[in-house]
C-alpha cells in the first residue's frame, strides 16, 4: 500500500519568507553558481548559523497518512541518506558589482517611491475634494429626489382621501335606501294579507253571488301588482347588497392604499431630512445589492389610479342603483295605491249593486207573501164553492134517484126528467171546472211558495255577500298603509 503524504519535519514547518526587492535573486547570480550540485552529493555544515530554507526542502521519498503508515514512514526515514553543505561554495555567493548594483538598484527604487508618493498625494487631495463635491450634490440631488417623491406620495394621498370620503358617503346612502327598500318590503306583507283574506272570505259567498264578478278581478290584479313590486325590491334589494359588497371591497383598497402611502409618506419624509449629523445613522452592509422594490414609478401610479378608477366606477353604479331604488318606491307605491283605490271602487259599486239587489229581492219577496196569501184565500173561495155545487147535484142526483122509483108508465121522460139530467151535468161540469181550478191554484201556490223560498235563499245570499264585502273585506282595507311607509320613510 503506498502512503500519500507524510509529515515534515520541525526545521521547515515553518512558511516561506517573503523575498526582498532590495536583493538580486538567486538566479541572476550566475557566477555563484555555475555548477550545481545535485542533492546526494551536497554537503553542508552544521556550524552555519542558516539553512537553505528558501530554496531547497527535503521531502520525503515516501509520504505516508499520519498513524496509519507508521511502518513505511520508519522505513523511508531509515534510507534518507545525511545532509552534507559545501563551505567555499556559501562563501562565494555575492561579488562586489552585485552588492553596488544593489545600492544603486535601491535608490532609484527610493527616487521612484518618494516620486510616486508624493504624485499620489497630490492626486488623492484633489481626488478627496472632487469626490466630496460629488457626493454632495448626489446627496442633494437624492435628497431633492426625496422630496419630489414625497410631494407625488402626498397628492396621491390627498387625492384618495378625497375619493375615500366620497364612497363612504356612497356606501352610507345606498345603506340608507337599502334599509328603506327592506322596510318597504316589509310594509308590503300586509296589503298582500288584505288582498288574500279578501279573496279568502270571498270564497265563502253563496249560489249564484260566487260570481267573477270586477272585485275579485281587482283584487286579483292588486295580489299580482303586490307580488310584482316585490320582486322588483327583492331584486333591487339583491343589487344593492352586491353593489354594497363591491364598495367596501373598492374601499377596502383604497384604505389599504393610503395605510401604505401614509407609512411610505413618513419613511421618505424621514428619509428627506436624514442628514450627516442626524442621529440613527448607521452602517448597512450590502444594503446596496439588496433590490426589494416590485414596481416602478409608472407602475406606482398605475396601481392608485386604477384603484381610484374602479372607486369611481362602483361609485357611479351605487349611485344609479340608489336613483333606480327611488324610483322603484315610488312607482310601486303609486302602482299600489292606484290599484288599491280600484278594488275599493269594484268593492263600492259591488256593494251597492248588492244592496239594490237585495232590496228589489225584499219587494218581490214581500209581492210574492202577498200573492200566496191571496193564492190561498183564492183556493178557500174554490173549495168553499165546490162544496155548494156539491150540495146542488146532490139534490139534483136524489131528485133523479126519487123519480126512477116511479110506477109504470109514470116513467116518463118528461120535461122536469130531462131538467133534472141536465141540472146534473151541469153542476157536475161546473163541479169539475172548479177542481181543476183549485188545482191551478194549489199548483200556482206551490210555485209562489217555492219562489218564496228561492227569494228567501236569495235574500240570505245576498245579505252574506253584503256581510263579506262591507264588513270583512272593507273593513280590513282601511288599515292600508300609507305613501310614505310604502316608500320606506317610516
Amino acid at each position: 500500500m503506498e502512503c500519500l503524504a507524510s509529515t515534515l519535519m520541525a526545521t521547515y514547518a515553518h512558511p516561506r519568507p517573503t523575498p526582498t526587492n532590495f536583493l538580486p535573486a538567486v538566479g541572476t547570480i550566475t557566477s555563484s553558481y555555475r555548477n550545481r550540485f545535485p542533492h546526494s552529493n551536497f554537503t553542508h555544515s552544521l556550524s552555519l548559523p542558516w539553512r537553505p530554507n528558501t530554496y531547497y526542502k527535503v521531502a520525503s521519498d515516501f509520504p505516508t497518512l499520519g498513524p496509519y503508515c507508521t511502518r513505511s514512514q520508519r522505513v523511508a526515514e531509515s534510507t534518507i541518506p545525511p545532509f552534507v553543505s559545501n563551505r567555499t561554495t556559501l562563501f562565494t555567493r555575492y561579488t562586489p558589482d552585485d552588492w553596488y548594483r544593489s545600492n544603486l538598484v535601491n535608490f532609484q527604487e527610493s527616487n521612484t517611491s518618494r516620486h510616486n508618493s508624493e504624485r499620489l498625494r497630490v492626486d488623492t487631495s484633489r481626488l478627496i475634494q472632487d469626490k466630496y463635491l460629488q457626493i454632495r450634490k448626489t446627496q442633494t440631488d437624492t435628497t431633492q429626489n426625496l422630496g419630489e417623491r414625497v410631494n407625488d406620495i402626498g397628492f396621491w394621498k390627498s387625492e384618495i382621501i378625497h375619493e375615500l370620503d366620497e364612497m363612504i358617503g356612497e356606501t352610507n346612502a345606498l345603506t340608507d335606501a337599502k334599509k328603506r327598500l327592506e322596510r318597504a318590503l316589509v310594509e308590503m306583507e300586509a296589503p298582500l294579507q288584505v288582498a288574500r283574506e279578501c279573496l279568502f272570505h270571498r270564497e265563502k259567498r253563496m249560489g249564484i253571488d260566487l260570481v267573477h264578478d270586477e272585485a275579485e278581478k281587482e283584487l286579483l290584479t292588486e295580489l299580482d301588482t303586490i307580488l310584482c313590486c316585490q320582486e322588483k325590491m327583492k331584486l333591487h334589494l339583491d343589487k344593492a347588497i352586491a353593489q354594497l359588497a363591491a364598495n367596501r371591497a373598492s374601499q377596502h383598497e383604497l384604505e389599504k392604499d393610503l395605510s401604505d402611502k401614509q407609512k411610505a409618506y413618513r419613511i421618505d419624509d424621514k428619509c428627506q431630512h436624514l442628514r450627516n449629523t442626524s442621529e440613527g445613522v448607521s452602517l448597512f452592509r450590502g444594503v446596496e445589492k439588496v433590490d426589494a422594490t416590485i414596481s416602478v414609478p409608472e407602475s406606482w401610479a398605475k396601481f392608485t389610479d386604477d384603484n381610484m378608477l374602479r372607486s369611481q366606477s362602483e361609485r357611479a353604479a351605487s349611485a344609479k342603483l340608489r336613483d333606480d331604488i327611488e324610483n322603484l318606491l315610488v312607482v310601486t307605491a303609486n302602482e299600489m295605491w292606484n290599484q288599491f283605490n280600484k278594488v275599493n271602487l269594484a268593492f263600492t259599486t259591488r256593494i251597492a249593486e248588492t244592496t239594490d239587489a237585495k232590496n228589489k229581492i225584499h219587494i218581490h219577496l214581500t209581492k210574492t207573501l202577498q200573492e200566496i196569501f191571496q193564492t190561498e184565500m183564492t183556493i178557500e173561495s174554490i173549495k168553499k164553492a165546490i162544496r155548494e155545487k156539491t150540495a146542488f147535484l146532490k139534490v139534483a142526483q136524489t131528485r133523479l134517484d126519487e123519480r126512477t122509483r116511479r110506477p109504470n108508465i109514470e116513467l116518463c121522460r118528461d120535461t122536469a126528467q130531462l131538467r133534472l139530467v141536465n141540472e146534473v151535468y151541469e153542476v157536475d161540469d161546473t163541479i169539475q171546472i172548479l177542481q181543476q181550478r183549485l188545482r191551478d191554484a194549489e199548483d200556482t201556490l206551490q210555485l209562489l211558495v217555492h219562489t218564496k223560498t228561492t227569494l228567501e235563499h236569495d235574500l240570505s245570499v245576498k245579505a252574506n255577500t253584503l256581510y263579506i264585502d262591507q264588513e270583512k273585506c272593507m273593513s280590513m282595507r282601511k288599515s292600508f298603509p300609507n305613501t310614505l311607509r310604502l316608500v320606506g320613510f317610516c
